[in-house]
């Protein structure tokens, strides 16, 4: 059952280790926060949830000591306290990991973990030995193995969310912030990771857990509070709510389908996949997808699912198969053969190889079609916002203007302008790389309705997720990937959690 502050029950300040209470934040004449209140006790796992723009992320930056407050009470162990710098907030105990990494991508892993505070030896001079030791240690500690002295370049998302995990139980810290920190990760890596945190729990420690998915908040968290549009909404102890009670909070509404699965007519094969393989990523590889289709590719993280996308795109290479659109064949390692076919990607990390972060909406949504746009050689910025317009009314992507720099936008917009980029080419084919990763339940349920609508209108979409629940209530198809092997081909009508699951964890020949 949901309360206000107000009639919050009295809890001793002793077990307060930080308290939020009105926080106020402006950027301009943008409001982010008009009542940011928050209280986490110290063994506790709390859970932070809302829409992306509800001030979730305005809230951990001011804890973190990157913004500070205009207003309202901001308490760490009962004294009042307004961190000018993200050291000051790390000293004072507090760790985050944020949703999207922070790495320095030409150091090492171990160099990564231990920036800026490196152990010295007698003369002053760095222990790299007992900064690998203690990297081992952490990495034993979440139960994965990661070679603390290989670069961080080239890690995937999951590998670099680990590091990040390991960084911040490595500070010790009292509070610690989990923004996101499973959206990339396997389902028994999330486990791992829940061990670690119930841990921590148990150690005495606050933790902030932020997720949009409620199976992991309800699996691990001992209370939830709801923000939405920059204001508290509700706290709930976990057990005294609801899925559906705390939706209605987030968005002001029922989500009634969070799945919108139209039927749609399937047409003819159009993009066919056949013996594609590249050895020790993937091997014969051989799926086709239909118009009218959305299949997905699903499996634990690193199984090859995302690496065979690329493949087909062109921009990973394959030593032996072949890739047609229609019946033709697509040379290897070409992307642009690959849009002039009719191909778009939409890549996993969006932040990273999907936009230009310091560059306007309207120049991200129009990459790919340049060189159409072009008259003379020369793009008016009349012909960039023009076609812009068009998908950021569709996919209703919010932003004050369409020079407003991506960057600035929630996770969820962003993702809608990687979108709105590739269906500017009007593609035959689109395959979308994680399309909801670290977006909140509103937007997911509009982006799932756009693939239904878009598969409606006849594009064939490959579709490469890790949430179970989108991949069955999505999917026409579930095309498992196990070790680089596709290992089950399931009809929509007999895909399970329990069947997909088998598949993604066990070996062909198991499998069958």
């Amino acid at each position: 059952m949901s309360h206000t502050p107000e009639a919050a029950a009295p809890v001793p300040a002793a077990h307060a280790v930080l308290e939020l209470s009105r926080i106020a934040k402006a950027f301009g004449a943008v409001v982010a926060l008009t009542n940011g209140t928050l209280r986490l006790e110290r063994g506790s796992i709390h859970a932070l949830v809302g829409e992306n723009g509800a001030g979730k992320s305005t809230l951990v930056k001011i804890v973190a000591g990157l913004y500070q407050r205009d207003a309202g009470e901001f308490l760490l162990d009962g004294v009042s306290v307004d961190f000018t710098s993200t050291a000051q907030a790390k000293e004072a105990g507090i760790a985050v990991i944020y949703q999207e990494p922070t790495l320095f991508p030409d150091l090492s892993v171990v160099e990564n973990i231990f920036m800026g505070r490196q152990p010295r030896g007698a003369l002053g001079v760095i222990d790299r030995r007992a900064m690998r030791a203690e990297a081992l240690a952490l990495f034993e500690r979440l139960g994965v193995r990661i070679d603390p002295d290989r670069p961080t370049l080239g890690l995937s998302i999951a590998d670099q969310q680990i590091i990040e995990i390991a960084k911040a139980i490595s500070l010790d810290a009292k509070v610690l912030i989990m923004d996101e920190p499973t959206a990339a990760l396997s389902g028994v890596e999330v486990e791992r990771l829940f061990a670690v945190a119930r841990g921590l729990r148990d150690e005495g420690r606050a933790i902030l857990f932020i997720s949009h998915r409620f199976e992991e908040v309800f699996a691990l968290c001992d209370t939830v509070t709801v923000m939405r549009d920059g204001a508290y909404i509700a706290t709930s102890p976990i057990g005294e709510t609801t899925v559906a009670e705390i939706v209605r909070q987030m968005v002001g509404r029922d989500v009634t389908t969070l799945f919108p699965k139209q039927e749609a007519p399937i047409g003819d094969v159009v993009l066919e996949v056949e013996g594609l393989t590249q050895p020790g990523v993937f091997a014969d590889v051989t799926f086709a997808a239909r118009a009218g289709e959305i299949v997905a590719l699903a499996g634990l993280v690193g199984a090859g699912r995302s690496e065979i996308a690329r493949a087909v795109f062109g921009v990973d290479p394959y030593a032996s198969g072949s890739v047609r659109i229609a019946g033709r064949p697509l040379p290897k390692r070409n992307p642009s053969a690959a849009m002039a076919a009719g191909i778009a990607l939409v890549p996993e990390d969006r932040r990273q190889q999907g936009l230009v972060l310091s560059a306007s909406v309207a120049r991200n949504a129009t990459l790919a079609i340049r060189r159409a746009l072009a008259r003379l050689g020369l793009i008016t910025s009349a012909a960039e916002n023009a076609s812009a317009r068009i998908w950021a009314s569709r996919l209703e992507v919010k932003t004050s203007a369409l020079d407003t720099e991506v960057g600035t936008l929630s996770g969820g917009n962003q993702q809608k302008v990687v979108l709105a980029k590739w269906l500017a080419t009007d593609p035959r084919v689109l395959i979308v790389d994680e399309p909801t990763r670290g977006i909140d339940v509103g937007t997911k349920a509009e982006v799932h309705r756009l693939l239904s609508e878009l598969a409606g209108q006849g594009l064939a979409i490959i579709m490469i997720s890790s949430e179970l629940p989108e991949v069955l209530g999505m999917a026409d198809r579930v095309l498992v990937v196990h070790e680089g092997r596709i290992t089950a081909d399931i009809p929509r009508a007999d895909a399970t959690a329990e069947s997909v699951m088998f598949a993604a964890t066990h070996a062909a020949g198991e499998a069958a």
